[in-house]
């Protein structure tokens, strides 16, 4: 008797991502952030300590921020995706993406994607000071000393906009 044996290596997952539906077969064990960028070619997800230290992976799934390099792809099946290309709107950068270029809060660019999408999935109501401290305690950069991303966090929530 011949029995029939599921594959368990690979799986058919199927996600919107930045709005576009996405249906691709995947390695069970394939990461979210190699997912994006080699399936999806979303290259602005970039991976930085691949342990969710450093944050520079995050993107929101469901509208909550997760380290991309920690989740499986197959975990997203049938949710929601966003990703950094997603904030820009018709060309034009979003709120916190033309506050961040305003204010000098990016200089090698490597954690921006991470810290904008962080930023984009905090609650209006929360108060700055929070936000602040939660944004930017689960992100790493060298480069910039913070001051230009705290001013540039602060300009987007007096204006009481959309990140």
């Amino acid at each position: 008797m011949t029995q029939t044996v599921p594959n368990t290596t690979t799986r058919t997952i199927t996600a919107t991502v930045n709005g576009e539906q996405v249906t691709a077969e995947v390695a069970v064990r394939t990461l979210l952030s190699d997912f994006l960028r080699h399936t999806c070619e979303l290259t602005g997800t970039h991976v930085g300590c691949e342990q969710g230290v450093c944050g520079a992976c995050t993107v929101l799934v469901d509208g909550e921020a997760v380290r991309s390099c920690l989740m499986l792809a197959v975990q997203v099946d049938g949710r929601t995706v966003e990703t950094v290309e997603s904030l820009a709107e018709e060309g034009e950068l979003s709120t916190f993406q033309a506050a961040m270029k305003s204010h000098h809060g990016l200089q090698c660019g490597f954690c921006t994607p991470g810290i904008l999408m962080s930023v984009a999935a905090e609650r209006r109501g929360d108060p700055v000071e929070r936000v602040e401290g939660e944004v930017l305690g689960g992100h790493i950069c060298r480069c910039t000393g913070y001051a230009g991303i705290r001013a540039a966090i602060r300009e987007t929530w007096s204006k009481g906009a959309q990140a």
